[in-house]
């Protein structure tokens, strides 16, 4: 298929490098896949061949032996640019790939340059078979005719069916469709089914050719970009969703006890961490509250802690209290932890159906914060405070017996709450800090979930900034 005199049509592209059109040379019959590449080639080799002779005498030892064929080796390379994949300023030349029927391999393209002034590097494959061959990862864009008959049998009807299966074999690359002159209607539907664009082919010159060449890969590139970003977007939609849905629904239906929970993960653009907390209300009236802390802050332990909050609830469920509940924990820790290292800290009450007393299990976890009208918060006892779980097997974990009175707010928290810096020093806020602040935003009026949006934001404030450590706080109040 000769290519007529050209005549130049304008197309989305980006300027720069325009070339003069050279006249075409005829192809070899005999080349199946013939290719610039080797023309450039030979040519850089008899060239550094040339060079490594003439220089070999004149520098001595050093272009004699593997020093001279490495002087001439790099004259090959300089004289044969055209064929460098990579150029001086590290960018890379374009690679075209033509297919096209013609079995004397007619002569479709002519001289071509991209926008640095480059030779843009041509080969050409007879059909799909030699075109999967030559489809290599240097390859930027393919040109393809749409004239030529379909391979598949059954697609004979599709008039883009030999384009599709050019897309299916070449997902990441660029895509030039080639197009009866006025044929507009078959060129835009080719762009339709994923070509990056089309040309008519008594249109085509060197410069028009190149300066499609370069919009496709720019354009194949930008689609690319913005696929890869949408498909992020939607992970990152899923994951949130998910994290939301293993956040706990409190379940304290019929209690009279007031609840509000407030909880920031450490791991940046996470919804959740390490820390877990849950609040149930079983049959016979007693609520029992849960706070835990999975050592480390990423993926792995947020899923762990998720396990260990859902085996609390059916284990509270099920009846267990006190030691037995969290002697089985610490058998579901140890058979779900990734590492033998990994143990985490856990708090847990269970408050009398008449509101006024509790029972309370540490196992190496912060002891609860309480408030009650009239007095100042204080810290709960801590004195029989156990193992943290999966550190000690074997261990056991004593419930202690906490009165609580008529009134009160029981604040549970994880130590992201008090291992927070105070000012620019090395000073952490600690359980005391804690404390103070809590009396004194209790002593404003703060109740509730204000309560502990205050606390968190103040003890983030006074670090200077986001806290590294997950926090998870929850607050159960009972009204006179």
């Amino acid at each position: 298929m000769p290519v007529p005199v050209p005549r130049q049509r304008a197309i989305p592209a980006v300027e720069g490098g325009q070339a003069p059109q050279a006249a075409p040379a005829p192809a070899s019959a005999s080349a199946s896949a013939a290719s610039t590449d080797a023309v450039a080639s030979k040519n850089g080799a008899k060239a550094g061949a040339r060079n490594n002779a003439r220089n070999g005498p004149k520098n001595g030892s050093k272009s004699s032996g593997k020093n001279g064929g490495r002087n001439g080796a790099r004259s090959g390379t300089k004289d044969s640019a055209k064929d460098s994949t990579v150029e001086k300023n590290g960018s890379t030349h374009l690679t075209l790939l033509v297919i096209e029927d013609d079995p004397g391999g007619s002569t479709l393209v002519p001289e071509l340059l991209d926008s640095a002034g480059n030779p843009i590097r041509v080969r050409t494959a007879r059909n799909l078979t030699e075109a999967e061959r030559l489809l290599t990862d240097d390859v930027h864009c393919i040109l393809l005719d749409l004239e030529q008959p379909v391979p598949v049998r059954g697609d004979s009807d599709d008039e883009l069916a030999l384009l599709k299966h050019v897309l299916q074999l070449a997902p990441r690359h660029a895509v030039l469709a080639l197009t009866a002159t006025g044929d507009a209607e078959r060129g835009t539907e080719a762009v339709r089914v994923g070509a990056q664009d089309y040309l008519f082919r008594d249109e085509m010159d060197g410069r028009l050719l190149s300066r499609a060449i370069r919009y496709a890969v720019e354009r194949k590139r930008s689609d690319t970009a913005e696929r890869r970003l949408a498909e992020g977007r939607v992970r990152a939609q899923e994951n949130r969703r998910l994290e939301r849905g293993l956040l706990p629904t409190p379940l304290l239906e019929g209690s009279s006890l007031r609840f509000a929970a407030r909880y920031r993960p450490g791991r940046s653009r996470a919804l959740l961490g390490g820390d877990f907390y849950d609040v149930v209300r079983t049959a016979d009236g007693t609520v029992h509250a849960m706070i835990g802390d999975v050592c480390g802050h990423g993926p792995d332990e947020a899923a762990l802690g998720v396990e260990l909050r859902i085996a609390w609830r059916a284990l509270t469920f099920a009846g267990l209290c006190g030691d037995e509940l969290l002697g089985t924990l610490q058998q579901v820790l140890e058979h779900e932890r990734a590492d033998d290292e990994i143990f985490a800290t856990l708090c847990t009450v269970d408050i009398a159906p008449d509101g006024r007393r509790a029972g309370l299990c540490l196992a190496g976890h912060p002891a609860p914060l309480i408030a009650r009208p009239g007095k100042p918060a204080r810290l709960l006892p801590y004195d029989n405070n156990g193992p943290a779980l999966g550190l000690l097997p074997g261990a056991r974990w004593p419930r202690m017996q906490v009165e609580l009175g008529r009134e009160w707010s029981l604040m549970l928290y994880t130590d992201g709450l008090i291992e927070g810096r105070v000012g620019e020093g090395r000073e952490r806020l600690g359980q005391d800090g804690m404390v103070s602040l809590v009396r004194r935003q209790l002593a404003e009026g703060l109740r509730g979930e204000s309560l502990l949006r205050a606390a968190v934001n103040e003890v983030r404030d006074l670090n200077g900034g986001e806290l590294t450590d997950d926090v998870a706080v929850l607050l159960l109040d009972r009204l006179g």
